[in-house]
């Protein structure tokens, strides 16, 4: 019984660190994606002022 409690205490801390690690991963892609589509808007508005990117 106690080696069966070592294990679910074991898996408990692995899940709470996956949990930690995708929230983490999720906060990250949402910065980058808010990051990209400025700088696609930048882009798009540069085009269309007609100044020459890249």
């Amino acid at each position: 019984m106690l080696k069966l409690a070592g294990v679910f205490l074991f898996v408990m801390i692995i899940a709470g660190i996956l949990g930690f690690v995708v929230d983490v991963a999720g906060t990250l892609a949402k910065v980058a994606f808010f990051i990209c589509l400025i700088g696609f808007a930048g882009t798009v508005a540069m085009k269309w002022l007609g100044h020459r990117t890249g």
